[in-house]
């Protein structure tokens, strides 16, 4: 019924054997490949399962077409298919639950539970369509707390409180749980970002035919390093990708963004929006 993907880049090994336990623990042994786009196979030695399928890929071919190796391998073989971040660890019941709420919801396409850090902080992961004023604003701004707590309000939709089923048209990619219909329909990652946005584009089009929601009732655990704040080449990354999402969707002129995001913050009364 399920079957996940995890890619890795030079991950600790510790971390990284910690998410694979979490996912063949709570899935009774389900299908997990592991993309390993580092340029060793060191963590082949992890990976020494029977449910395990290693790929190696020292090329660093990229996010998103990493994990596309595993959904296209599996897109007609099971129903769900989970992408995890290689940071990420949950308890048993974690996965089950989710799939049960989407079995009880078929127009469900996408889901994903509540995130904390190690500390048992709440991740605000759950995120409006961005806008490119939005995202300038959380990188280059953060000494103007003022207007940096203002767009994150908004962004990161803080208003829900996170304590409810929400509709999300933005879901971070730590974890994803897809029904895999609903990829079929959408198609799978957009290759041509290699690092970052992925999540955001791939979000957006299963939130356009079916429900992208946030599931609170279950939590798990991210590391969540935040590398492109400490490394300029990720940072590169991320600036490169933001530039293809705003290309592809619209910069400052995006219909469907500014319909999908008015009709979350009408629903919720934020900032003067009203019915």
């Amino acid at each position: 019924m399920i079957s996940a993907s995890i890619v890795s880049y030079k991950n600790k090994p510790d971390v990284l054997a910690r998410t694979i336990e979490s996912y063949l623990m709570a899935t009774n042994n389900s299908k997990l490949y592991v993309i390993d786009n580092s340029p060793t196979d060191a963590a082949k030695n992890i990976c020494n399962h029977p449910c395990i399928e290693y790929i190696f890929s020292p090329s660093n071919i990229g996010y998103g077409r990493a994990h596309n190796i595993a959904i296209q391998e599996t897109l007609h073989k099971s129903k769900y298919h989970l992408v995890l971040n290689p940071d990420v660890s949950f308890e048993q019941n974690v996965v089950q639950e989710l799939i049960t709420f989407m079995e009880k919801n078929s127009d469900i396409g996408l889901i994903m539970p509540k995130v904390l850090y190690p500390d048992g902080r709440l991740q605000p992961l759950c995120k409006l369509l961005p806008e490119p004023h939005q995202l300038f604003a959380r990188r280059f701004l953060t000494p103007f707390k003022k207007v940096h707590n203002h767009i994150n309000y908004e962004y990161e939709m803080q208003f829900t409180k996170y304590d409810k089923i929400t509709e999300v048209p933005f879901l971070s990619g730590c974890f994803m749980l897809f029904r895999n219909e609903a990829l079929r329909t959408v198609g799978p990652f957009d290759e041509k970002f290699f690092l970052y946005f992925e999540d955001t584009d791939l979000s957006r089009r299963i939130h356009r035919q079916y429900r992208t929601v946030y599931y609170p009732n279950v939590t798990i655990e991210h590391i969540h390093e935040r590398k492109s704040y400490k490394r300029l080449t990720l940072l590169w990354h991320h600036i490169n990708s933001a530039i293809y999402y705003f290309n592809k969707w619209g910069w400052f002129i995006d219909q469907e963004r500014d319909a999908v995001n008015r009709k979350i913050l009408i629903q919720y009364r934020v900032n003067g929006y009203q019915k």
